[in-house]
């Protein structure tokens, strides 16, 4: 059985999903940098460019976002004269200046600003409402027929005319009273935010998604889940009220740790971020994965390291890329890849073999909720995939290019440093009583926490010590120092 970890500091929510023992995924959210994914905004188009069938339109954020064509479909005050299947031109129905509504599908990557569409999904636990369809949808990774068959006759009994429906995986074995219930609930914040969206001017924001904690447990929860444990009271205070408002089954899941040692670490995993985001991964055969992050795609190479077998060639080589592949799987998982992904496998002259290596990986992608695509191995045995990218991955959450070679590689961010020096005074909390904590930096870093001194403040007068910044410059941008008094 599964776990999910929700650890709350007030600069940071660690979300981790557990399976069979290991950590498969990993969210951060920071007051600063919360995600805009699934919020609803109340846009104006700022332009229209009818050669690549796109808009830009204004959400009141820092960059403009990005509407592709096919984001678009008919609401508001759009004028649509053609059957809307048929229309392929935005600049057809879109002028700018105009209002339209729109929710975020993507995060705002690099120098690319959001990207949105019109064709707005209200998620809950069991399903999920699409205002702007009219069909019902059914999980892929509901297999059962019958199942499948039941639940798609109790939706049709219980939609409204003219709604559209997707079943979610974790409907499976869901009452009639269960699916009503979320569908009232639903129901009722599409009004709210229909009303809201009249009576605003854009830019605005309408609907804002929920933070990283209710949203794992509302996407991730499923039966192989066995408990959600929260090492915050006031936290979990707020986890249950809202879980008792809107997914009152899950409330006898919730957890609450007291125990003074970091939740990750008594469950046998340390965020370390340099080992789970380094460049060479190491399989139990001896061989190895490297894992390359580029601009336009990530790129891994399969070697075979010290593995050298006790058969003939082809069967040394099918064996570590097999380990491989299933170890890739999990990378993508943790490390929240997504785009276009090259994988370079070792050479396989068998076609069974790179057959058997797709399947393998295809079904260890299996748990991954981010969608997948496949081109068969190519005769050198490069594979090309591509994940669901919609969040940013553990790469742009931790890192930032690195100052010091031209932005060729990379190091921790600053914000990622500071945190992590809060979080080992959060630990030592009780044992600072009274005393003087000096806390050497890279002056570099004492810009941001003169920003986000709140923080520091609020562990001083919890644990009633004092601490003293001290900046050094022989000390790299990602290091520290700390004396007690």
């Amino acid at each position: 059985m599964g776990k999910l970890l929700i650890s709350y500091t007030p600069f940071e929510i660690r979300v981790g999903l557990i399976e069979e023992g290991q950590l498969v995924e990993l969210y951060i959210e920071r007051p600063g940098e919360k995600g805009l994914v699934g919020n609803i905004y109340q846009a104006k188009v700022v332009r229209v460019v009818p050669g690549i069938n796109s808009a830009f339109l204004d959400l009141g954020l820092n960059r403009t976002a990005f509407l592709f064509g096919d984001d678009l479909i008919p609401i508001g005050e759009i004028d649509w004269e053609k059957d809307p299947s048929v229309i392929t031109n935005l600049h057809e129905v879109l002028k700018e200046g105009q209002e339209i509504l729109v929710q975020v599908i993507k995060e705002p990557i690099g120098n690319k600003g959001a990207r949105v569409s019109t064709n707005l999904t209200l998620p809950g636990h069991y399903l999920v409402y699409l205002p702007f369809m009219n069909r019902i949808g059914v999980s892929r990774k509901i297999k059962d027929e019958g199942e499948r068959k039941r639940l798609k006759e109790m939706v049709e009994k219980l939609r409204p005319p003219s709604t559209g429906w997707i079943i979610r995986t974790a409907a499976v074995e869901a009452t009639l009273e269960d699916l009503k219930s979320e569908m009232e609930f639903l129901l009722c914040l599409w009004n709210d935010i229909k009303e809201r969206s009249e009576k605003t001017k854009a830019p605005s924001l309408i609907y804002e998604e929920l933070n990283i904690a209710l949203r794992a447990i509302r996407d991730l929860f499923n039966k192989e889940i066995s408990s959600i444990v929260v090492d915050n009271l006031e936290f979990y205070s707020q986890i249950i009220d809202f879980l008792q408002r809107y997914f009152p089954h899950l409330v006898p899941y919730v957890v609450l740790y007291e125990g003074e040692e970091d939740l990750f670490a008594v469950h046998g995993i340390q965020i370390e971020v340099k080992k789970m985001l380094s460049r060479k991964v190491w399989l139990k055969s001896g061989g190895f994965i490297v894992i390359e992050p580029c601009e336009a795609f990530t790129a891994i190479d399969v070697n075979t390291g010290r593995y050298t077998g006790t058969k003939e060639l082809e069967e040394t080589v099918f064996k570590i890329n097999l380990e491989a592949a299933r170890e890739i799987a999990y990378q993508l998982r943790l490390r929240n890849l997504g785009g276009l992904i090259i994988i370079d496998f070792i050479d396989m002259d068998e076609p069974k073999h790179q057959e058997m290596v797709l399947q393998t990986l295809k079904e260890a992608l299996k748990k991954d909720k981010a969608k997948n695509s496949f081109l068969p191995i190519s005769p050198f045995g490069i594979l090309q995939m591509t994940r669901e990218r919609k969040r940013e991955s553990l790469y742009q959450v931790f890192y930032e290019p690195c100052p010091y070679c031209g932005g060729e590689g990379y190091i921790k961010n600053k914000k990622t440093v500071y945190y992590e020096i809060l979080r080992k005074i959060f630990k030592m909390g009780p044992h600072l009583k009274n005393k003087k904590l000096e806390i050497e930096i890279h002056p570099g870093l004492s810009e941001l926490i003169g920003e986000e001194i709140a923080y520091l403040e609020t562990l001083e007068k919890k644990y009633q010590f004092v601490s003293i910044l001290k900046p050094n410059k022989e000390l790299m941008p990602w290091e520290y120092k700390f004396h007690i008094e």
